[in-house]
């Protein structure tokens, strides 16, 4: 008998919280008394799986959103991990498979085991036990079984000719929820489904700011920060403690404005250059986040550009070479249609100019990104491209984020500011550059922080079809 999503999601979280409990208790044991686990018990550490059978029969309803569709008669299935944090999503997704299609949904043990190393907490003393003993008698992470197969179009079929349900498998998630807090210093639960991504200190320090104030303001709100910091309603010197968190410690540092429904700002300090970019959006995509921007700066390359300009991408020319391995070259990577909107509406909303003024200092069009940030050391070599592109601006990140949310199904969009125009001879000074920091960066954020709010109630028309393929994973 067919389980309704809710049951489902139900058995997934006591399935996997009993394995977790039966592995701490066994990786416990085994750091204290040496025991190791039972042939029995170790055929138990694995994940739970979640399986949706399409008996087809009847041509597919035609479905105008871009996720939620079951093409194929049969079987569909991915383990499952922290069915309790993903609860709202999987239910939201099952549900219009069974209303839709008719699916029937049940729930079994998948192949993949659970690595310790995801499944222990920081109370678990392991100092008496050696890794390598560790690693002999417990699940670890099999890199040869953690990749993007699916997400890069593969397609790989499980025995039994199963097809993938989701974009994501639990040792896939749950290797990126590990690494989402290494870099970040924030717990991987706080990410919101919102994310600006920025590469400059003073966005990070304008947002702690309005956050602070959206906390003391709001009920129910709370900013997380790097090192665990936490910012409550009455926390005493909130803009000093959220200042004070240890950001240092981490490579990528994130804040997070959480709402009790789950819906806040993101924002991410990723640094500069795209393999930063390609790391962060990696492991963040395995959350499913509703839509991710940069706001960050760029080069001016037009002469009638000014610093303080807005660069509205709609084009990318990739000259990173990050990600040629996954997206080659000749794929074009498409301007999403209702974000573009979104930040042109937001940039009209938050700048408080006439829009005839507005439309002097926004410009749309090719934003190229290096991985050199001394890129106009070969100019001579790169005018050319750089000509024949028509690009308008050059950054190092903007061009990968775009790409890795075409790659991973995740609405994007890049607004940019002008803070330098290297062709024209406008270079960062130390004073001039420290005045258009202190100009432009509260502005500019403020559109970041309007587009997602613009976003939000438009929600329903943001995941684009243009993200996804012929033969795609039902699942969002």
């Amino acid at each position: 008998m067919s389980m309704t999503p809710a049951e489902a999601v139900d058995a997934l979280e006591t399935a996997y919280a009993e394995t977790l409990t039966l592995l701490r208790g066994a990786v416990a044991r085994f750091a204290k008394v040496g025991t190791p686990p039972t042939p029995d018990e170790r055929a138990r550490f694995r994940y739970p799986e979640l399986r949706v059978f399409y008996p087809g029969g009847s041509p597919p309803p035609a479905q105008p959103r871009a996720f939620g569709q079951l093409i194929w008669p049969g079987e569909y299935e991915v383990s499952v991990t922290q069915p309790a944090h993903f609860r709202p999503y999987l239910i939201e997704q099952l549900q219009l498979l069974v209303r839709d299609y008719g699916a029937e949904i049940s729930i079994g043990v998948s192949e993949s085991e659970i690595p310790y190393s995801f499944a222990i907490d920081s109370r678990l003393d392991l100092e008496s036990a050696a890794a390598s003993d560790l690693a002999r008698h417990f699940p670890v992470p099999r890199l040869a079984l953690v990749g993007d197969a699916v997400v890069d179009g593969l397609r790989p079929e499980k025995p039994g000719g199963a097809r993938p349900l989701a974009l994501f498998d639990a040792p896939r998630t749950d290797y990126s929820l590990k690494r989402l807090e290494h870099y970040t210093g924030a717990p991987w639960q706080d990410v919101q489904p919102w994310i600006l991504f920025t590469n400059y200190q003073r966005y990070v320090e304008e947002f702690v700011r309005y956050a602070v104030d959206r906390v003391q303001q709001g009920e129910g709100l709370s900013l997380s920060c790097p090192g665990r910091v936490r910012i409550e309603k009455d926390t005493p010197n909130a803009d000093m403690v959220a200042m004070s968190a240890p950001w240092r410690n981490h490579q990528m540092p994130a804040y997070h404005l959480m709402t009790p429904d789950r819906d806040g700002i993101t924002l991410i300090n990723i640094g500069v250059g795209p393999s930063n970019a390609k790391t962060m959006t990696d492991h963040l995509a395995v959350l499913r986040p509703h839509c991710w921007l940069m706001i960050g700066h760029c080069g001016g390359l037009r002469h009638t550009q000014r610093v303080g300009d807005y660069v509205l991408a709609h084009a990318y020319l990739r000259r990173d070479h990050v990600l040629d391995d996954h997206v080659p070259l000749e794929i074009p990577v498409p301007a999403i249609a209702e974000v573009q909107v979104a930040l042109e509406q937001a940039a009209n909303a938050a700048s408080g100019e006439e829009p005839g003024e507005l439309s002097r200092r926004l410009r749309t069009g090719t934003v190229v990104s290096y991985a050199d940030r001394n890129w106009e050391l070969a100019y001579l070599k790169e005018r050319q491209l750089l000509s024949q592109s028509r690009a308008i601006a050059v950054d190092m990140e903007s061009a990968c984020i775009a790409t890795q949310g075409f790659r991973m199904r995740v609405p994007y969009g890049v607004l940019l500011c002008v803070s330098d125009k290297p062709l024209h001879g406008e270079i960062k000074l130390p004073g001039g550059a420290d005045r258009f920091y202190e100009r432009a960066v509260a502005a500019h954020l403020r559109i970041g922080i309007e587009t997602i709010e613009i976003l939000k109630r438009e929600r329903a028309q943001l995941h684009s079809r243009k993200l996804r393929s012929f033969d795609e994973p039902p699942f969002r």
